[in-house]
């Protein structure tokens, strides 16, 4: 039998859903974890967020998969170019880390760990990626074209596409929804746990290989 997986979606700041969470995934404390990005942003928490992941790897198998967040705070790291990132929330991110004058003086542990985030992670019939696989390639293609680099990141073309080539099953968030998304070949994650609109507010588990979803309702 092989190996359970639980994939959490998109957390964004959120850190007392999150832990709430992570106690509801206590029977499967000996699954891997995997993280598919966007930590950071828009919640109220997201020092406190990091700070815990950090703490949870010792206890947990854990993948951090990179989201398009967490690139743009590397943009912004590289190019001193802020003003992408905090248009998209780095500002309520800078807040938690008390307004640093620079992205540069964030905790060197932090900055580590977003930088050591990985763009997928997969196994025999799963591929987790942040956003989703180009919808017109196979999963291989799309490892060798330097272009789906910024699809893994951004991408949602594939939601709409009718039939796919990919040779497993896609497990992805970026796009909040009021409920997972359960397609042929595809599984979304991100129920929009830092929104408050009717029907979001949600952050979403899945484990895998038995497709159970597991929620926890917003309470940050």
């Amino acid at each position: 039998m092989s190996k359970e997986i639980v994939a959490i979606g998109d957390i964004h700041g959120c850190v007392r859903t999150l832990k709430t969470l992570w106690n509801k995934l206590k029977p499967y404390k000996d699954a891997t974890h995997v993280f598919i990005g966007d930590y950071i942003d828009r919640g109220p928490s997201s020092r406190e967020v990091v700070d815990f992941l950090l703490d949870v790897r010792f206890d947990r198998e854990c993948i951090f998969l990179r989201g398009n967040h967490e690139q743009m705070l590397l943009d912004a790291l590289k190019s001193n170019n802020v003003e992408n990132w905090l248009y998209n929330g780095g500002d309520i991110t800078l807040k938690s880390y008390h307004n640093p004058k620079s992205v540069k003086d964030l905790p060197a542990e932090h900055l580590d760990f977003y930088k050591e985030t990985k763009l997928f992670y997969e196994t025999d019939s799963y591929f987790f990626v942040h956003a989703g696989v180009p919808p017109h390639k196979t999963i291989a293609e799309s490892k060798l074209n330097e272009e789906s680099e910024h699809f893994y990141l951004w991408g949602r073309e594939h939601l709409n596409a009718f039939e796919v080539p990919w040779e497993k099953t896609v497990i992805f968030g970026h796009t909040p929804r009021p409920y997972p998304i359960r397609k042929k070949m595809m599984v979304g994650i991100d129920t929009g746990c830092v929104y408050d609109e009717l029907g979001y507010g949600k952050l979403t588990a899945v484990v895998l290989p038995s497709m159970e979803f597991v929620q926890q309702a917003s309470i940050d």
